[in-house]
């Protein structure tokens, strides 16, 4: 599957099995997933999200918003336990074109994206075992209908 580097944005070949095997990138030799959220805005976050077959969770926040920041903890947790996706962080202020074309309308709205295309999305902030529980059941519902 092919995995974008957080940063040089190279496109790198990886293995699904070992995607927990701490890959780096073969140009940069820089870890491909950190095991922490990756900010990004502009033509780094289109590029990244683009070209990722690997599921990108994206979370749309600002600074100013209480519920952001209580999810902030939550975020940083998952994002290090788990590898099958990747999360990355879009401040709304800092990047309001990419807020406005994912029609953002309230943060934090989380949405799950593979290769630049919508699976998912959540508003709100939630806690830890209910955003696992929902991105596994997106994921599984998006295996589902790739094996018809």
């Amino acid at each position: 599957m092919l995995v974008m580097c957080p940063q040089c944005l190279a496109a790198n070949r990886v293995p699904r099995a070992r995607l927990g095997d701490q890959p780096v990138c073969g140009k940069c030799r820089t870890r491909l997933l950190p095991g922490t959220p990756l900010a990004l805005a502009g033509q780094a976050f289109e590029r990244y999200v683009a070209g990722s077959e690997l599921p990108v969770l994206v979370d749309f926040w600002a600074g100013w918003c209480g519920p952001c920041q209580m999810m902030a903890p939550v975020l940083d947790g998952v994002a290090g336990q788990r590898s099958d996706f990747q999360i990355v962080k879009l401040d709304t202020e800092a990047d309001p074109a990419n807020a406005a074309r994912f029609g953002i309308r309230s943060i934090p709205t989380l949405v799950l994206l593979r290769q630049g295309r919508e699976l998912g999305r959540m508003s709100g902030a939630v806690p830890a075992p209910r955003l696992l529980q929902w991105v596994d059941s997106v994921l599984g519902t998006a295996r589902m209908e790739e094996a018809r």
